[in-house]
């Protein structure tokens, strides 16, 4: 300390070593010795008077500076005791563990703090690793990276930082806060609606009795279901209730699968009154508003999807889907495609002219249903534009689009997505048909010039992505088609139009016959009212079995991959095509198809490289599989028994070990 302290061999005064003090006496001695000079010129008795009051004076001020040097001294050398005695008692006292260590690990120091969780062992010049092997671990795992990591050890909380350089690990026990933040987030909100699918269609038949005991029955056993995880449940409407609960209570419940499902479907079926529910839950805010609606959209999207199954997804979070193992219950009514049909008719009447686009690589049930629309649209004496890029059809649509030159009205109002975005205006009117992703569609970019005036017409199941304000939604998961769905509008058009032709019936009917494989699959009573209207209005079945023809090389194709096929799981078949060939994915699909005519088939996938390089699965299943789910985990969507996604920048074989584990994980979390 060079401002005050000195060597006990000096025999000058302390102060003098301080700059400052020095500098006084230095001032004080000069204005002496200059007083000293002027007085003794002027008389010489007034010049000794003043010396000796000068040397008196002096004597007191180096006493003085003296004084307050070894004040300073003894001051700093107090507080230099106190700071080293406060920090070896902070870090012995302070609840803050340390722990110094060498560079052979060996324990040199640790604190009384960090010497309770070791327990009564001596753990000074032993190995960390020989001392307790998970703090070990810790310590290896985060001793390169000088920052703040919260760890668990012990069964405690603990932030933890490690500073290699000084071999120095400093451990602050936060278990408490851990506790209240864990406690914070397991009573967080979920707000919840739940719906009886089918309600009306099953009691309406019904006598009072009967709907009464059914009321009874379901009540019961969601009340003792939502009493069981602590849920609040309040019946809202006789089909309808409201469920409040815990974020522990809802992770409770979905580590069980949300077996409500099975139980009330199950034992209702047993009395032959099937019923299903469906639910919308949300969580992971504060404003109560917000996760009511998120609710209602989670049920939306629920029943969108058939139904029998919960949405469960928070604000900003990823959806998460249980149930939908079962095909959904028909619930389509007559009034229902009526008044479809209705406000269809409404829109277009507001609408300058209308656009219609299906999904890319368009099927025919995605083309039929696109003529369909423009048979309706002229019926209401409106121009509809067919949006489709011929360059991307398979050989069956290529067929259509040829004999469309013999219906020129049809044929000239096939255009190109870009002319499309030149003809489209703010009153024009999207319909999007067999597709409710907009990413799929024949043209995205169609669909962001008109989002505002979109209408959805779709047999598939609703998946997460999905148009934010449509103006209209059909979507029907239990129908076979989206040809079927618009056949249904055509007896509720107006009669004095010109009606529809001979080859628009033609192919709406191959539609449904390729999507229900010959009438085998996804088929109801209304399935064969379609079939038959169209029958009647002219479909021809020998131009059917022309534009369902192959030709030889998608013939040989089907075959070879046929002859790829590996079965697993017991009751699964896959195809995996050859990385470096590119197949036609209509004909992917076909030989996933045949599959399933296999004995002891109950599920089929088909992996292929696409024309334009990515890679596409199909999944097809008798309805013991839901595929849907599978290939929802994948990124694509479809049905129960009907399903595809498509992957780009990957391979073949990637792809394989993606589908296998993701089947695995699947069924893993079924058990």
């Amino acid at each position: 300390m060079k401002n005050g302290i000195v060597s006990k061999h000096s025999g000058l005064p302390s102060f003098i070593y301080n700059k400052r003090l020095r500098r006084i006496l230095v001032f004080i001695s000069i204005l002496m010795i200059y007083g000293l000079v002027v007085s003794f010129m002027y008389n010489f008795l007034v010049g000794l008077v003043l010396a000796i009051f000068s040397i008196i004076g002096l004597f007191f001020v180096i006493k003085r500076m003296s004084e307050i040097s070894s004040d300073t001294n003894k001051y700093i050398k107090e507080l230099a005791f106190k700071i080293n005695r406060g920090e070896q008692e902070a870090l012995l006292e302070m609840p803050m563990g340390i722990m110094i260590y060498n560079d052979d690990n060996l324990i040199e120091w640790v604190n009384p703090y960090l010497q309770k969780y070791f327990g009564k062992s001596d753990v000074l010049g032993r190995s960390i690793e020989e001392t307790d092997d998970e703090f070990a671990n810790l310590i290896a795992k985060y001793g390169d990276d000088e920052e703040f990591h919260q760890i668990t050890w012990k069964n405690r909380t603990f932030t933890m930082l490690i500073q290699s350089e000084f071999n120095t690990i400093y451990m602050l026990d936060i278990n408490k806060y851990s506790l209240l933040e864990k406690r914070y987030e397991q009573e967080q909100i979920a707000i919840g609606q739940i719906y009886l699918d089918n309600y009306d269609e099953i009691t309406q038949t019904m006598n009072d009795q009967d709907i009464s005991n059914l009321n009874n029955y379901v009540t019961n056993d969601l009340t003792t279901w939502s009493k069981k995880y602590g849920m609040y449940l309040k019946q809202i409407d006789a089909d309808r209730f409201f469920l409040l609960a815990y974020a522990n209570s809802l992770e409770k419940v979905e580590d069980d699968k949300f077996n409500i499902l099975d139980i009330v479907r199950e034992a209702t079926s047993k009395q032959n009154f099937p019923l299903t529910l469906s639910m919308g839950i949300s969580y992971g805010d504060f404003d109560l508003n917000k996760l009511a609606n998120q609710a209602q959209a989670n049920l939306d999207l629920a029943l969108g999807r058939g139904g029998d199954q919960v949405v469960v997804k928070s604000l900003d979070g990823q959806t998460r889907f249980y149930g939908g193992k079962t095909n959904p219950m028909e619930k389509r009514t007559r009034v229902r495609a009526r008044m479809i049909s209705q406000a269809i008719d409404e829109l277009m009447d507001e609408s300058d002219q209308i656009f219609v686009e299906g999904h890319t690589r368009p099927d025919m049930d995605s083309i039929g249903a696109c003529l369909g629309i423009r048979r309706i649209a002229k019926m209401n004496n409106k121009q509809c534009w067919i949006v489709l890029d011929k360059e991307k059809v398979h050989s069956d649509i290529q067929r259509l689009l040829e004999a469309t030159k013999n219906y020129p009205e049809i044929s000239e109002s096939i255009i190109t997505p870009e002319e499309a975005l030149e003809k489209a205006t703010n009153n024009s009117l999207l319909v999007m048909v067999d597709v409710s992703k907009p990413s799929i569609t024949i043209s995205e970019k169609l669909y962001s010039r008109l989002k505002e005036r979109v209408v959805i017409i779709d047999h598939h199941r609703r998946g997460e992505e999905f148009p934010e304000n449509p103006m209209l939604v059909y979507i029907e998961p239990y129908a076979s088609s989206t040809c079927e769905l618009i056949t249904e509008m055509f007896e509720y058009q107006p009669h004095e139009s010109e009606p529809i032709n001979r080859l628009e019936a033609t192919a709406m009917l191959t539609g449904i016959f390729i999507d229900t494989n010959s009438f085998s699959m996804r088929t109801g009573t209304r399935t064969f009212d379609a079939a038959s209207y169209l029958r009647s209005a002219g479909a021809d079945s020998t131009d059917m079995q022309r534009l369902m023809k192959e030709n030889i090389d998608s013939y040989l194709q089907r075959n070879h991959l046929i002859s790829m096929v590996e079965f697993f799981n017991g009751n699964m078949a896959l195809i995996v095509g050859e990385d470096d060939q590119v197949y036609d994915s209509v004909t992917a699909a076909q030989a996933c198809d045949s599959l399933l005519s296999m004995s002891g088939v109950d599920a089929s996938f088909i992996i292929t490289r696409r024309p334009d390089s990515a890679v596409v699965v199909s999944a097809r299943s008798t309805g013991a599989v839901n595929v849907q789910i599978i290939m929802e985990q994948m990124g694509g969507g479809g049905h129960l028994s009907s399903g595809a996604t498509q992957l780009k920048d990957t391979t073949v074989d990637q792809t394989k070990d993606l589908l296998l584990n993701t089947i695995n994980e699947i069924q893993k979390n079924e058990q």
